[in-house]
């Protein structure tokens, strides 16, 4: 017998009124009942990144999360990070170089980068790659994927006089 009950969530700032049994996962809610498919359904596992979201502004797997837990948080993809002008600068770096090579996990990298960004603006490269943990790319394109998540930093980086003054020798 599954036990069902009433939902509601916030997700890219829309409030929805689910009716879910207790199983099912936000990734389940995200593509099946909200037909957002920018989370992908890879694993199943919470061993590989792609159906990466935030949660309350922290990246987290979907495909771990009961929809029932996110109750009262705001959820946010990376169709609703796409609408955002914050997310510009990652959007254009993973365009730029050629980042997203099948695309398959680029949601998830894209989600994770932006939020490793927001907590840590001026990131080294051994603390986003840190950040990156636990995201595969199946087509094997890190280097590339690297350079994108670099390039989203220095783009995303202040130009007011108190950056110029750091970098200045």
């Amino acid at each position: 017998m599954a036990y069902r009950s009433a939902l509601s969530i916030t997700v890219n700032d829309e409030l929805h009124h689910l009716e879910l049994d207790h199983r099912t996962t936000l990734l389940e809610v995200l593509r099946d009942h909200l037909d957002l498919t920018g989370a992908k359904r890879a694993c199943d596992r919470g061993e590989c990144g792609a159906c990466t979201v935030l949660v309350a502004g922290q990246p987290m797997y979907a495909c771990q999360l009961l929809a029932m837990q996110v109750r009262g948080r705001a959820v946010v993809t990376i169709e609703g990070l796409a609408t955002q002008e914050a997310f510009r600068p990652v959007l254009d770096a993973f365009v730029a170089q050629d980042g997203g090579q099948c695309g398959f996990c680029t949601p998830g990298f894209a989600v994770a980068t932006y939020a490793a960004l927001q907590r840590l603006p001026e990131a080294s490269v051994q603390e986003l790659r840190w950040e990156l943990v636990g995201h595969l790319c199946r087509c094997n394109a890190y280097d590339k994927i690297m350079a994108a998540v670099q390039d989203a930093s220095r783009r995303q980086q202040p130009t007011s006089a108190t950056a110029v003054m750091r970098t200045e020798p």
